[in-house]
């Protein structure tokens, strides 16, 4: 497997975090959680660009890269508390996009089996077709729930004629049985697509998918509420998909297919939070970040600050504490 650093640009790691090899376990060994770049954007359907994302998310800061970021809530260090390492970006090779999936599912496989939780900075969407199958090659299939933020269901039988492309891959790993189409649930659907066909399939999966219609008269907290006990029923862990057009292209134009009408930047983070707190997650993916479309790195920004959070949320989990944002108390 080619670890290569950067595949873009300058090689630096996720905020001054160590470096690790996937070809060297002992890299690795004792990881709390790996980070790993994607950069593929051959499975794009409109604006290409994304295989540029992990450059950015892991550099968009105006702080030092010192591999620390004290959470000012939660009174915890995602960066200290955690053994966070970074593996660099995976060779990616244009031309193949079967191939760059299959480079990942391996990728992941392995870091799941050495005891870590698997972060993976993409890329298109079509990454997640293979960053779950390879931790679900590991914890059994069917035994890793989704929680998938976007504002596109991509779950497409073909794309352009193809199995392969970011419009697919949740229907790729509900047919494998990688995952239960009844532990797949989905947040921020909204626009124009899919077509009724495809709703139908996935209701047949027993899909749940909450649109945004929904999430703004209900609220976003009775959502997740819900969605907790759903991810958590005869699985061993969760995983979390973030494709950065969940949130509205106002606060997130760094995209390639950008839809009016998503969540706020603050709603997408305290979710993040929420989940690694609330929940067994074993594995993250945050994607669709396309630099070339951003204004001022607002949308790289919010993606550095996904992974931020996603981190620190972990580390309060293992402090067996309980976090109430309404008081910002918390109880450890």
């Amino acid at each position: 497997m080619a670890n290569i650093g950067n595949m873009y640009g300058p090689n630096f790691t996720f905020l001054g975090v160590p470096r690790c090899d996937l070809d060297d376990p002992a890299s690795f060994a004792g990881a709390d959680v790996v980070i790993v770049g994607a950069p593929i954007d051959a499975g794009t359907s409109y604006r290409s660009g994304a295989k540029f994302g992990p450059q950015a998310i892991r550099g968009t800061d105006y702080l030092p890269h010192d591999g620390e970021r004290p959470h000012m809530a939660l009174r915890v260090d995602g960066l200290k508390d955690l053994k966070v390492l970074d593996a660099g970006d995976l060779l990616m090779p244009s031309d193949d996009l079967a191939k760059c999936l299959a480079i990942l599912k391996e990728a992941t496989e392995r870091i799941s089996r050495a005891g870590a939780i698997a972060l993976v900075l993409g890329g298109d969407h079509s990454v997640t077709s293979a960053d779950v199958a390879g931790i679900a090659n590991h914890l059994g299939q069917g035994k890793v729930s989704m929680i998938h933020f976007d504002a596109h269901a991509d779950t497409g039988d073909l794309q352009n004629g193809s199995l392969v492309g970011h419009g697919t891959p949740m229907r790729r790993l509900i047919e494998s049985g990688a995952v239960r189409g009844d532990r797949f649930l989905q947040v921020g659907l909204r626009g124009y697509w899919p077509e009724d066909a495809t709703l139908k399939w996935m209701r047949d999966q027993k899909m749940r998918s909450y649109e945004m219609t929904e999430i703004h008269n209900r609220g976003l907290k009775a959502v997740l509420d819900e969605s907790f006990s759903i991810l958590t029923d005869e699985t061993e862990g969760v995983f979390l998909s973030v494709d950065i057009d969940v949130v509205d292209p106002g606060m997130a134009p760094g995209t390639g297919t950008p839809e009016p009408g998503g969540l706020t930047s603050r709603e997408l983070l305290e979710a993040v939070r929420r989940i690694c707190i609330e929940l067994p997650v074993v594995g993250i993916d945050v994607v669709e970040v396309a630099p070339a479309f951003d204004h001022a790195e607002v949308t790289a920004m919010l993606a550095n600050r996904v992974v931020l959070e996603a981190l620190s949320g972990i580390a309060f989990r293992r402090t067996g504490g309980t976090y109430n944002p309404a008081r910002n108390v918390l109880d450890r």
